[in-house]
């Protein structure tokens, strides 16, 4: 398979008719070989439109979500990046080619071990693939310009909105299993939190960022 072709198409079919327009992003789309972060057995599909399984509830999103979100985090070449539930590293690469340092989180021990694999590859010194908690997030490197959540939350949990820095961006689509996801954008200003919704989205959801049921009597 031509993946070189593959990726100038994704970028140029999916991307660019879909308001991704930022030049450096764009550039690291092109730079960036996504079939190098998916299961060799699935490389095949690595740049259609959809979701690729890349361990146990664990998902390589589509190709627009995932390069929009990117792009409306503004990121900047000084910028520090959590990226969670990284999977096989493809966000967290794509990061590293616009800023400055990205903690690449996971708590698969194997995807840790392929991600790491992958970025040595790639020469990309600034990402440091990272096993722990999702939920917790690696308050150690922070605080964080930006974080990523791979997949779609019910919620944005504290812990790791506690981890954004001062101007500080949160990514991520929210919605409940089911229905369609809202691109979201948390910032942090004067030490407060508010919200945007940037656009729809569906996509898969990264374990652990489920409501707890209300009781009901």
């Amino acid at each position: 398979m031509d993946f070189a072709l593959a990726r100038r198409n994704m970028v140029e079919s999916q991307l660019r008719t879909n308001k991704v327009t930022g030049t450096k992003l764009i550039q690291a789309l092109h730079r960036i070989p996504r079939e190098r972060f998916v299961p060799i057995a699935k490389r095949h599909r690595s740049y259609f439109d959809e979701s690729i399984e890349v361990a146990k509830n664990r998902w390589l999103m589509p190709p627009m979500p995932l390069a929009r979100l990117i792009q409306e985090s503004y990121p900047q070449d000084t910028d520090n990046v959590m990226v969670i539930g990284a999977g096989m590293g493809y966000s967290s690469a794509l990061y590293g080619a616009l800023t400055r340092s990205v903690f690449a989180v996971e708590n698969d021990p194997d995807l840790v071990e392929e991600m790491g694999g992958a970025l040595t590859d790639l020469a990309l010194d600034n990402v440091v693939a990272v096993e722990a908690s999702l939920a917790d997030g690696y308050p150690k490197e922070g605080p964080y310009d930006i974080i990523l959540m791979t997949g779609m939350i019910e919620y944005a949990p504290q812990t790791l909105l506690d981890q954004l820095n001062e101007g500080g961006r949160l990514m991520a689509v929210v919605g409940a299993p089911g229905d369609i996801g809202r691109a979201t954008l948390f910032g942090k200003k004067n030490g407060m939190t508010s919200t945007r919704v940037l656009f729809d989205a569906t996509i898969k959801p990264l374990p652990g960022f489920a409501r707890t049921p209300a009781f009901v009597f």
